[in-house]
């Protein structure tokens, strides 16, 4: 598969038994103790995925997570978060930061490498389809960079509402139920709420000036993106 993983877990145990079940499926594994050494390592040696602990000794996992989305060089890096904590508002944290998954400890070793494998599958699909789009002139979308642009002014959003955003602008006039979005962003391990894709369209449509009218509600059924 060669696939370089970081393992960003502060017990040295746990890392251990992630990295053999990696090993065994044939991932290049790559261990960090601490937050700080993960990312000094990135420029080095950037990983295709990273399993993430978000209770580190130094830097906190959410942390991490806003630095690589902050970056355009490590903004596709995808993210699996591992972690005890397990509230349902620090799960929705997480994925809005960009994890790509969020699992909770105690854990399965093989789930873990299963959704692994299906994470860097979806990544696979994603930069296969990442073409830059154009919508009326006004807005342009370049995935490569997780750059969108509104009449030339760069516009800042989150990993999710930038996937959202893509997904939408990715079949002008289509509409996307709610469900159908979630599914795009977290698969089958869907973790949060419906309503939670309403939030999202709304910090989207104030982002976006005077392009937040592309965004259309359809009432009962979902959204669309249309000139």
């Amino acid at each position: 598969m060669n696939k370089h993983v970081a393992v960003v877990e502060d017990e040295l145990d746990i890392m251990e038994l992630i990295s053999v079940h990696l090993r065994r499926e044939r991932f290049s594994v790559r261990g960090f103790l601490n937050g700080s050494s993960f990312l000094r390592s990135l420029d080095s040696e950037p990983p295709s995925l990273v399993v993430l602990d978000l209770m580190l000794p130094d830097v906190d996992g959410f942390e991490i997570c806003r630095i690589l989305k902050a970056k355009p060089a490590y903004a596709s890096i995808p993210i699996v978060i591992l972690t005890a904590r397990s509230e349902e508002t620090e799960r929705v944290l997480g994925l809005e930061l960009g994890a790509d998954d969020y699992m909770i400890k105690p854990f399965s070793p093989r789930e873990l490498t299963a959704r692994v494998k299906a994470v860097l599958r979806r990544t696979v699909k994603q930069e296969v389809e990442a073409e830059k789009i154009e919508v009326g002139g006004l807005l342009k979308i370049d995935p490569q960079k997780y750059e969108v642009m509104v009449e030339g002014e760069k516009v800042d959003l989150t990993a999710t509402e930038f996937r959202i955003l893509q997904l939408l602008a990715s079949k002008n006039g289509w509409v996307f139920s709610r469900d159908k979005i979630l599914t795009h962003l977290w698969g089958s391990e869907k973790m949060v709420l419906d309503r939670t894709i309403d939030v999202h369209i709304k910090h989207l449509r104030e982002k976006m000036g005077k392009a937040a009218g592309l965004i259309k509600n359809m009432r009962g059924i979902g959204y669309k993106l249309e000139a």
